[in-house]
């Protein structure tokens, strides 16, 4: 079972927006930042890796801009990936 941070965490882009999964399984759940949905689009690495390089060669374009926290940093927030999902 994955650590319940990492469960809260969007493999793709690092927000922490969830839950994501419940007891290791997805909950289809819609990322407010990048848009992808947990359990679709982030089930294999290489899928994340290039729905990730999609994502930030957009300019990092918020799905939700409302949950935009004031001061955000790119770079700040992918940090928060899992490792096994960078």
């Amino acid at each position: 079972m994955e650590n319940l941070d990492e469960e809260c965490v969007c493999r793709i882009c690092g927000f922490v927006d969830g839950p994501f999964r419940e007891d290791g399984c997805a909950l289809n759940s819609i990322c407010g930042c990048c848009g992808s949905e947990s359990g679709i689009e982030d089930t294999m690495l290489e899928g994340v890796r290039e729905t990730r390089g999609y994502w930030v060669c957009r300019s990092s374009e918020w799905f939700r801009p409302s949950d935009k926290p004031e001061n955000w940093d790119l770079l700040t927030q992918l940090e928060n990936i899992p490792p096994e999902w960078r």
